[in-house]
């Protein structure tokens, strides 16, 4: 049975990310799927880890999927309590200093913008789709700057290095609940369309008897009670099975 496994996007407090693989991984075992002693694994290089054909379970961004991970399998999408997510779908706030008199986000041209990475669906690409129609010879920013995660741009604005960033509304929920000082003196003016959330993916050497067993474990970790609390501390309230062909409009 394939191994590795990692749920590494939505890790703000991770006891949290561990009490979920825990539940999971006991209704895995009682889906006749044998996950041995497979613990959470933190990978630094994120591609390399979704592509290794024995992955077993992670949790990726739709925007890689569509345009990198062409051989993982796509299992679901968690739904999310958090103000921004609808169903299985999720978009990005649009965040800046509070004092800042920007109100939308044309009012940001030739103004600096950090984002997360330069594959990242909620930090990049929702942002770039959304100033494309805006801009003049190719250009509305004046300056682009990575800062390797969400916490790390909103940290940017807060020190005026920056000015607007798109930051995941999962993220945004949770880092109001375990880090609010990562919110201190930002708000909110703006959103990114509705786009279907971070598919969770498992390797191109799962079966299809796994797959079901993984989809089986994933709808009764959401439904079952012996799971809710370990769930809502997530921000985890249902899945949906999802299809690579509903992540087109990412493209």
């Amino acid at each position: 049975m394939n191994n590795a496994v990692s749920l590494p996007m939505y890790a703000v407090n991770p006891p949290d990310v561990d009490a979920l693989w825990s539940g999971l991984r006991e209704l895995m075992a009682e889906e006749g799927l044998t996950a041995g002693n497979a613990s959470l694994s933190w990978p630094q290089d994120l591609i390399q880890h979704w592509q290794q054909p024995q992955l077993l379970l992670s949790q990726t961004c739709g925007y890689p999927l569509v345009t990198r991970l062409k051989d993982v399998q796509p299992l679901g999408c968690f739904h999310y309590s958090a103000p921004g997510c609808e169903g299985l779908g999720y978009r990005s706030f649009l965040v800046t200093r509070q004092k800042d008199m920007g109100a939308g986000v044309t009012d940001f041209r030739q103004r600096v913008v950090v984002c997360n990475s330069e594959d990242s669906q909620s930090g990049f690409n929702a942002l770039r789709k959304m100033v494309e129609p805006l801009s003049e010879n190719g250009c509305f920013f004046r300056q682009i700057i990575f800062s390797g995660s969400h916490r790390q741009s909103l940290q940017a604005i807060q020190q005026g290095e920056a000015d607007i960033a798109a930051i995941d509304c999962v993220t945004f929920a949770l880092l109001k609940k375990y880090q609010p000082q990562a919110l201190a003196q930002l708000k909110v003016i703006g959103e990114t369309p509705l786009t279907p959330g971070l598919p969770l993916i498992t390797g191109p050497n799962t079966s299809a008897d796994q797959i079901f067993g993984l989809r089986k474990a994933l709808k009764r970790l959401v439904s079952e009670p012996r799971y809710q609390q370990l769930c809502r501390q997530a921000l985890i309230t249902g899945f949906s099975e999802v299809s690579r062909k509903q992540y087109d409009i990412i493209l």
